[in-house]
């Protein structure tokens, strides 16, 4: 999905970021590890940032868990980016560089249902209530949104009522592509990650008493091989001209 901003915006940017990138290699090889929840805004942005950095990016894609397993185990990169409250574990152990963390954008949970089935109502915290258990199968992702949800159907007292039906998917697992499958009717995860999916239709963000907020930060590995590059990425991607991308996938700016 190419990066949408008018011409002159992106004339703006592409020169602010050769600016912020002065002091990085010219032509490094950039590789980042970063949160599926990020995708949106990560693919739709980095184009323009090597066609005005000259550097190369490769990006891997992982869930959150999976994230701290692989950096924990010794996999080297140049640049984290992932959910706030799980990157600062990583700074915590002196995996990441804590001044050089920023945080990009902000998503809320969302509810979907999987195309051609009837939509539910979800507009207030007991409507909620009553699609869950109505549904014939949900599912939940394995990252901090998934944990919250597992937590509030405890806290709703229907966790016990339906835990026959409910899939929680492996990290790094899109809840969207499970329900696109036929494998589950109700599906929730973090809004960018559910708004895009083909063969499922959102529904909206959870109820605002209950919704909780997601924040995504970047941080540069403690042993990056191109640690002034990867900052130059971090102030693209939170420079006041990604702020149109990252609404329009769901988001709001970090």
């Amino acid at each position: 999905m190419a990066m949408r901003l008018s011409g002159f915006a992106l004339a703006s940017y592409v020169v602010a970021t050769m600016t912020i990138g002065m002091n990085a290699a010219h032509g490094a090889e950039l590789k980042v590890m970063a949160s599926a929840g990020m995708k949106e805004v990560v693919t739709d942005l980095v184009p323009a940032f090597e066609k005005a950095s000259g550097h190369k990016v490769t990006i891997i894609w992982a869930g959150n868990e999976n994230i701290l397993s692989r950096i924990r185990g010794g996999e080297m990169v140049d640049l984290v980016i992932m959910a706030g409250s799980n990157l600062d574990k990583l700074i915590a152990e002196g995996k990441l560089v804590g001044t050089s963390r920023a945080d990009i954008a902000k998503s809320g949970v969302g509810v979907a249902i999987r195309a051609g089935l009837p939509k539910p109502d979800i507009s207030s915290t007991a409507a909620l209530t009553e699609a869950v258990l109505a549904a014939k199968s949900i599912a939940y992702s394995s990252g901090p949104s998934g944990h919250y949800v597992a937590d509030l159907f405890k806290k709703m007292g229907i966790a016990d009522r339906i835990k026959h039906k409910v899939t929680q998917t492996p990290s790094g697992v899109q809840v969207g592509d499970i329900m696109a499958r036929g494998e589950a009717d109700l599906g929730f995860q973090q809004v960018s990650e559910l708004i895009h999916v083909k063969g499922i239709e959102y529904l909206g963000p959870l109820p605002a008493d209950i919704q909780v907020i997601t924040v995504f930060s970047a941080a540069v590995h403690a042993s990056a091989q191109n640690p002034a590059a990867a900052a130059a990425l971090v102030k693209f991607l939170t420079a006041p001209e990604a702020a149109p991308t990252i609404r329009r996938v769901g988001m709001e700016p970090g």
